[in-house]
């Protein structure tokens, strides 16, 4: 058991996450998410969760393992090509992750997804929460672009709205 993360997730609450979050940054987000999709054929879902629950954070649930269940629960997985992307930000521990669907297996290196989180991470312990998030779907749009170009016809499949969770 990890007291000091027990008690940083005990004291990251609501309103901190809206201080670092305000509702223009979500906007900003939005906004990113929508230009970046004009670009290719993937599909970016950005979710931001200030806390784990109490108990949670006692049973030491990592960021990752929490990624995972965020991923599920907004069905980043169901899209056709299999092209989802979830950035998930967990604000208390200051990590973020990404997960990507299958359709990226053999697309993009693991280390790549990783370099964008470790600069959205630097980004965030400087106070640059805007400018991280919006650097960090720009670079996930990169490698989706990548991965798979725009075409004709394309349907937007997920949300591009931020959620809070």
């Amino acid at each position: 058991m990890d007291l000091a993360r027990c008690i940083r997730h005990l004291n990251t609450t609501r309103w901190s996450l809206r201080r670092r979050f305000p509702q223009s940054t979500l906007d900003s987000i939005e906004g990113a998410i929508s230009e970046s999709e004009s670009q290719h054929r993937g599909e970016i879902r950005f979710a931001i969760e200030g806390s784990l629950a109490a108990w949670s954070a006692l049973r030491g649930v990592a960021s990752r393992q929490r990624a995972v269940e965020v991923f599920a629960d907004l069905g980043v997985w169901d899209t056709e090509e299999d092209n989802g992307v979830l950035i998930y930000v967990l604000l208390a521990d200051r990590r973020v992750e990404i997960l990507a669907d299958r359709g990226f297996g053999s697309r993009v290196d693991p280390d790549e997804w990783a370099k964008v989180c470790r600069q959205m991470e630097r980004e965030f312990a400087a106070n640059r929460f805007d400018s991280g998030a919006l650097e960090g779907v720009r670079a996930v749009g990169a490698l989706l672009e990548r991965s798979f170009p725009a075409m004709s016809g394309d349907v937007n499949e997920l949300p591009d709205s931020p959620v809070v969770l």
